[in-house]
């Protein structure tokens, strides 16, 4: 190359770079402009960048993966722990409904029961209690009880009611305040904070407590009616042992002891009912004995003229014994018998004129004399208040009247006596 051919002006001129390849007689050569090299290194550059980017990925690919993995796994169990703690949360919330639910359907079977047993209690002693109200009446002291029984009866009959109530919430629980029913409106208004299983739990109690109510009712007025059967029975005996008359003492309450066995609720009312039946026999016992034995007056209303005993003789004017009780009574009015018996005599006999005789059993008998007429024959079966003739004065008479008589074994007693005690037991029988 020529130095003085170079341009002193412009300076010296970088000349492109050339390449010669030589081989045996063949020579060739490359011109490399500067871009042409700019853009071979850019490339080798860039090759050997993503060679080295690929190199790390690869080597660097199994922690990234494992680390996307591992994050995963994190995200997915914390998911199933949400999930199961979210599971066990719905499975105690199951449990307590469930729990609840067979709770309330003991109690309501536990309070259908108890409404069942009172029912049967009720159709039980229902029969009892007419037969001890016609027998032995409403004593003053149950006033009470007699005037709530017509309440007593409406809560035992609304008793299947307030348990459907009871079922219908149970079934319903957790879905609010359901009080369809008026037994809510006896008790107090609940708290906001309430649920529904303890505005359940105290409708159980209330429920509970009108039925122990009801049952303590029912126990008082047995007992009550018990009580006054056995007084009624001791008033009878105490005027018929009074009078000297005959009469079964064994029939009140015993005297006895013995260990104490505790009683449950249907024992006690089983031991009352038991009570108040044998009161009752007792009374009806008493009574029987008491209807037998003639207590009533032959002639109510009518004046005695003569009584038992020694007197005057009105015809000799001597002293004699009067073997019964003269009544005034004018002649036809009618003659009764004064207690349940068979007639053994009817017809004329001596100074008795027309009389007529009544055997009332246990050797009790009663006659009635002077008849002037005689409704009945021998062996017919005569009831208290029948008519056996008509008074009049036959016989050995001074006037018209009744003559009554009582004989026990053939022996005349005074029949006063009977008539007192009449009056006494009148309002027991």
């Amino acid at each position: 190359m020529n130095v003085a051919s170079q341009s002193t002006v412009f300076g010296r001129r970088n000349e492109p770079h050339t390449v010669i390849i030589a081989r045996g007689n063949e020579i060739r050569h490359f011109t490399i402009r500067p871009w042409v090299a700019a853009f071979c290194g850019s490339a080798l550059a860039a090759m050997a960048i993503g060679y080295l980017l690929a190199t790390s990925y690869l080597v660097l690919r199994d922690d990234l993966i494992g680390a996307t993995t591992a994050r995963q796994a994190r995200m997915q169990q914390a998911y199933e722990d949400r999930i199961s703690a979210l599971r066990a949360q719905v499975d105690r919330i199951t449990s307590r409904q469930l729990l609840d639910q067979q709770l309330m359907e003991t109690k309501v079977g536990e309070l259908l029961e108890r409404q069942t047993q009172l029912s049967l209690r009720h159709g039980r002693i229902g029969p009892l209690l007419e037969r001890a109200e016609s027998d032995v009446g409403t004593p003053p002291a149950a006033g009470t009880a007699a005037s709530a029984k017509p309440d007593k009866r409406a809560e035992v009959t609304d008793a299947p009611l307030q348990a459907y109530a009871v079922a219908s919430l149970g079934a319903n629980l957790g879905a609010g305040d359901t009080r369809p029913f008026s037994l809510w409106s006896t008790r107090s208004d609940p708290l906001p904070s309430d649920t529904a299983a303890d505005r359940a739990d105290r409708l159980f109690v209330s429920i509970n407590a009108a039925l122990k109510a009801i049952e303590s009712q029912q126990l008082t007025r047995i007992a009550t009616l018990a009580d006054n059967a056995y007084k009624n029975a001791d008033a009878i005996s105490q005027a018929l042992e009074a009078a000297g008359l005959p009469v079964d003492g064994d029939f009140g309450k015993s005297d006895a002891g013995g260990p104490l066995i505790p009683l449950d609720s249907s024992m006690t009312f089983d031991s009352k009912v038991r009570e108040l039946d044998e009161a009752l026999d007792a009374l009806d016992r008493l009574k029987t004995e008491a209807r037998r034995l003639p207590l009533a007056n032959p002639a109510p209303g009518r004046s005695v003229t003569s009584p038992f005993g020694v007197r005057t003789d009105p015809l000799l004017g001597t002293a004699a014994l009067h073997s019964g009780m003269d009544f005034r009574a004018p002649t036809g009015m009618p003659a009764k018998v004064t207690a349940p018996g068979v007639v053994v005599k009817a017809g004329w006999n001596g100074g008795y004129g027309r009389m007529v005789e009544v055997d009332h059993g246990n050797g009790f008998a009663t006659r009635y004399g002077h008849l002037s007429k005689i409704d009945v024959t021998v062996g017919k079966r005569l009831n208290a208040g029948d008519v056996i003739g008509k008074t009049g004065s036959s016989g050995r008479s001074t006037g018209p009247h009744l003559h009554y008589e009582i004989r026990h074994h053939g022996e005349a007693i005074d029949p006063l006596r009977f008539l007192r005690v009449g009056k006494k037991v009148a309002r027991y029988l």
